[in-house]
């Protein structure tokens, strides 16, 4: 039988791990969930967050169910930092006010704090009380990259869920899989979605994001023969592109606020408004990521041709631009034009204008791989 587990693909030690602790009424109040990025963590503490509140252990089929799954559920709780270098301590405060609170729809509220890593000891410690003893109604789900890099004192109050690195071979063919799609098409789509197999099913359904790509591709396969005014509205171009779907998650959001607006008391209203705005901050730097992601896929297909191993390359269904721009760089240049990649995408993670971020790449792609025009990389 179908259940809020089933679709935490590649982690089956992880799926009946939270199966078991559902089923036997052994949910506790805290976890940390750790692992590297794509590894389902996130798609994982939702579906968990889905048992704990329906009626039925996680059905898929009822109204909490549907909420959860569509990240419309006022009673689960989403956080990412909101600080340049991790959690600000006022951010913390806010989320531990917050959970003495009544839940909204549900009986229990469910808080996923993202990136853990990154809660410095000034944040973890307005934070630690409510970790050990949370309200009766609370669970909190914390997520980090690993348990080395999350402090003692957090880690010492959560019960620890390791997942694993799941191969991007091993997640193209889970792709293959459950959707029927061709191992080329999985193989970009999971390069395009930095390794994470539940964005990457979305990605291959997105008929968008398809073209999004392709015009990414466009783009970097004419940078050789681009002077600078060709640069500046490429980029433009670009940003406009990958904030696209914002439009579309913004309207969604009004929506079920007007259909909830009668009767929820203001300081619901308030709640879902900030989570709402969350959720509009969190799509909008997966859609820049993943523009970066579909660049730097593109660079490691340059590198493979020019390093002699064209066999590796990804994006075979643009292979003749791969190696039209081979032939004009070498294997030093296209390594050192990845790692501008790079710098740019931790850069966008800073809060970096997005305009001015590819600006800089698109130039600094241009200036190392072919030699031509000048190096920007002082913007970034």
């Amino acid at each position: 039988m179908a259940d809020a587990f089933e679709n935490i693909l590649g982690q089956p030690q992880v799926r009946e791990f939270l199966r078991a602790a559902i089923a036997g009424g052994k949910v506790s109040h805290a976890y940390l969930f750790t692992g590297p990025a794509g590894s389902n963590k996130t798609l994982a503490a939702y579906a968990f967050a889905q048992a704990i509140l329906c009626d039925k252990a996680g059905c898929g089929e009822c109204d909490c169910c549907q909420r959860v799954m569509r990240k419309k559920h006022p009673d689960v709780r989403y956080f990412a930092p909101e600080g340049a270098g991790g959690y600000l301590v006022d951010q913390i405060r806010d989320i531990v006010a917050d959970t003495s609170l009544a839940p909204i729809r549900a009986s229990k509220k469910v808080y996923i704090l993202d990136r853990v890593d990154l809660l410095s000891s000034s944040s973890a410690n307005a934070f630690l009380k409510t970790l050990e003893e949370p309200p009766d109604d609370v669970v909190l789900i914390l997520l980090g990259r690993t348990r080395e890099s999350v402090l003692p004192t957090i880690v010492s109050r959560c019960q620890v869920v390791p997942f694993r690195h799941i191969p991007a071979s091993e997640a193209a063919g889970i792709l293959v899989q459950n959707t029927g799609a061709t191992k080329m098409a999985a193989e970009i789509a999971i390069q395009a979605c930095g390794g994470s197999i539940t964005k990457a099913l979305d990605f291959l359904k997105s008929n968008e994001r398809m073209t999004f790509r392709a015009r990414i591709l466009e783009v970097l396969a004419s940078l050789a023969l681009a002077d600078d005014w060709d640069v500046l509205t490429y980029a433009e171009d670009l940003v406009v592109r990958a904030k696209a779907p914002l439009d579309i998650v913004r309207a969604a959001q009004e929506e079920e606020l007007a259909e909830s607006a009668d009767f929820l008391a203001k300081s619901a209203i308030r709640q879902i408004e900030a989570r709402n705005k969350r959720a509009l901050t969190a799509k909008s730097f997966e859609s820049l990521h993943q523009m970066t992601a579909i660049i730097r896929s593109w660079l490691r297909d340059v590198l493979a041709v020019c390093a002699g191993t064209p066999e590796l390359v990804i994006n075979a269904d643009v292979r003749a631009s791969i190696e039209e721009a081979a032939a004009k760089t070498d294997e030093a240049r296209a390594a050192a034009a990845l790692a501008a990649c790079n710098s740019a995408d931790g850069a966008l993670t800073y809060n970096v204008s997005p305009e001015t971020c590819l600006d800089a790449l698109l130039f600094e792609i241009r200036s190392v791989l072919y030699g031509t025009g000048s190096s920007h990389k002082a913007a970034i």
